[in-house]
């Protein structure tokens, strides 16, 4: 079978940079094509020197018009309004869209499901294959405990992350509302500060730490009378991000048209 050739969006950035070496290092993939911000500095830079590889001769460029005429997909990890952006040329091209920015809203999310009839998207708060395993056990656990068990929701990012809650801690949050079988923007707790009164019963709770270069640390807390049950998950290094957003690259590759997630890619679905 032919590699599967990916371009990669913000090429330039910290994730860029990790998705290049991954590429470089995944069998039946290829690097065609690296996406870069308008008025960015590093246009035209070698995308594989910037990620302390040997030069690869595919230099950033902003113009993913272009950039996708020869590619099979794009691998996304910006801001929102530049992958909303992608979205449309993605669509247009019929190329894969792994999504793995976060930050982004319920106008945004409408317009991903818009195209999601003709394009091959893979869309997740967190592309790690251990995450989206524990988003999986968090529903059970929370199908299994009823009301009486709080659910609290703990995160910790690096000191540089712009966002609060992270998509992760969100994602997470839906997973608990999914088992329960409520809606989570309806018993979200993200701001508490002062005097805020007891705790609303059923509400899912939020938390949010920032410092340091932590990768991501999260932990959802069912804690009931006299017990805790606390499920957990670490990150050590972006390039787990990068593995998994690769492997739902090439699990998508020639499927049909859809919205997927890395549950999809699991074959969570049913579990």
């Amino acid at each position: 079978m032919a590699e599967m050739r990916l371009i990669v969006a913000g090429a330039g950035g910290r994730m860029g940079r990790t998705l290049t070496r991954a590429i470089a290092e995944t069998p039946g993939a290829v690097l065609v094509g690296a996406l870069e911000a308008p008025g960015s500095e590093l246009l035209g830079k070698d995308a594989g020197m910037l990620a302390g590889l040997p030069p690869n001769d595919v230099k950033l460029s902003a113009d993913l018009w272009n950039l996708s005429a020869e590619a099979d997909g794009i691998l996304d990890f910006t801001v929102p309004r530049a992958t909303i952006a992608n979205v449309a040329i993605a669509a247009e091209r019929g190329i894969v869209h792994v999504i793995g920015t976060t930050g982004l809203s319920a106008s945004d999310d409408a317009v991903i499901q818009s195209v999601a009839s003709r394009a091959v998207i893979v869309k997740s708060g967190n592309m790690s294959l251990g995450v989206n395993l524990l988003a999986a056990l968090v529903k059970r656990v929370a199908q299994s405990l009823d009301a009486s068990f709080d659910i609290e929701i703990l995160e910790m990012h690096h000191r540089a992350k712009i966002d609060a809650p992270s998509g992760t801690a969100l994602m997470l949050g839906q997973a608990a509302a999914a088992g329960r079988d409520i809606k989570l923007d309806e018993h979200a707790a993200r701001g508490r500060d002062g005097v805020t009164g007891a705790r609303r019963t059923g509400d899912i709770g939020f938390a949010s730490l920032r410092g340091g270069t932590a990768a991501g640390d999260h932990s959802v807390i069912f804690a009931g009378a006299a017990e805790r049950l606390v499920l957990t998950h670490h990150a050590e290094d972006r390039m787990l991000f990068a593995q998994g957003a690769l492997k739902a690259a090439l699990w998508a590759h020639g499927r049909k048209p859809g919205l997927y997630t890395v549950a999809d890619v699991l074959g969570l679905e049913n579990f």
